[in-house]
């Protein structure tokens, strides 16, 4: 496992939320530490700022230009839960860089894993918000194309629904965008099962929204009757994982009812797919977790999951949502097709 991540990733600071903090960071790398310790071969790698020209690519030049304003003159705020500090333009070209990064590690050939914060996968072409300030999910999603990659999936496994991931790839039908996440009115509010795209990119989108309270039951459905087939009828050549660790039953703001083991298997099953599909290695990138304690055990069961988990023999069960899902998508994936 390769390890993407900069020190300059704890200085963002957001006074909007109590929960997006900078002890996010050490906590984190506590995770990695921890997976070491049980005896995987971690070996960090090099991190350079993202060019702004990557950014671009996800993001409009005015919403750019007011983020690094924002960032220079001190700091400012954008929603009431996202702020950015003086060091926040700083800390997301690092973020998206270490995100970059591990899409060129997978592509090598090794499953690579970007440590980073703030999150992004609720920042949209034009918009902060949810925390988020860019998009690193989306900016390495893009950039594995412009690697040579001709299908990307992103798969979200957040208890949010990443609506900015979503806006970035909503025509796109080269980008497959899947998620899974608590819905209803949970923020941010979007992530229905009939959004399933537009134009060219109709049916590349891909949600699962879950009730409160889901546990590893409903989510192994998710995986295995939606996920899975979908992905191997797509065969990306990589696959981005938006990890975050809310869905954690401990976290305080998700309200789910994940295990730290959860993410271990969740980690194993889609590096076991992506191998037999003939993708690269897993390309992780952080997204949320606010309980400090259970995102380190999470971050390190992850990694243990990639590095030579046993592939959990999920089947799909019926789960309400999984079905759900499933009629909706039909249209566009044979593989949804019938029992």
């Amino acid at each position: 496992m390769r390890v993407y991540t900069h020190p300059d990733c704890e200085l963002h600071t957001n006074e909007n939320s109590h929960a997006e903090v900078p002890e996010r960071y050490p906590a984190m790398l506590a995770g990695v530490e921890k997976a070491k310790r049980r005896g995987v071969a971690v070996e960090y790698g090099p991190v350079e700022p993202a060019p702004e020209t990557a950014l671009a690519a996800v993001h409009e030049a005015d919403y750019l230009d007011s983020l690094k304003e924002a960032s220079a003159s001190g700091g400012g705020h954008f929603d009431p839960d996202t702020a950015a500090g003086k060091r926040s333009w700083e800390a997301g070209l690092l973020a998206s860089g270490a995100a970059m990064a591990a899409v060129d590690g997978a592509m090598g050939g090794e499953a690579s894993f970007a440590v980073i914060r703030p999150p992004g996968h609720h920042a949209t072409r034009s918009r902060a918000m949810g925390f988020c300030l860019v998009n690193h999910a989306a900016v390495a999603a893009r950039h594995a194309r412009e690697a040579g990659a001709e299908r990307v999936a992103v798969l979200d496994w957040d208890v949010h629904h990443g609506n900015g991931t979503q806006d970035v790839f909503y025509a796109d039908p080269d980008v497959l965008y899947l998620s899974a996440h608590r819905g209803g009115a949970f923020y941010p509010g979007t992530g229905y099962a009939d959004e399933v795209g537009v134009g060219e990119g109709e049916g590349a989108t891909v949600n699962v929204p879950l009730p409160a309270r889901t546990g590893e039951k409903d989510y192994a459905a998710v995986f295995s009757g939606v996920f899975a087939p979908v992905l191997r009828e797509f065969r990306p050549e990589a696959i981005v994982v938006s990890a975050g660790y809310d869905a954690h039953r401990r976290d305080p703001l998700g309200g789910m009812g994940l295990e730290t083991e959860s993410f271990g298997r969740f980690a194993a099953f889609l590096s076991s797919l992506a191998d037999g599909i003939g993708a690269a290695p897993l390309a992780l990138v952080m997204e949320g977790g606010y309980d400090l304690d259970a995102l380190a055990d999470s971050v390190a069961a992850t990694i243990q999951g990639v590095e030579g988990g046993a592939a959990p023999d999920w089947k799909n069960s019926g789960a309400k949502a999984a079905r759900d899902a499933r009629e909706a998508l039909s249209a566009h994936w044979e593989s949804l097709r019938g029992a």
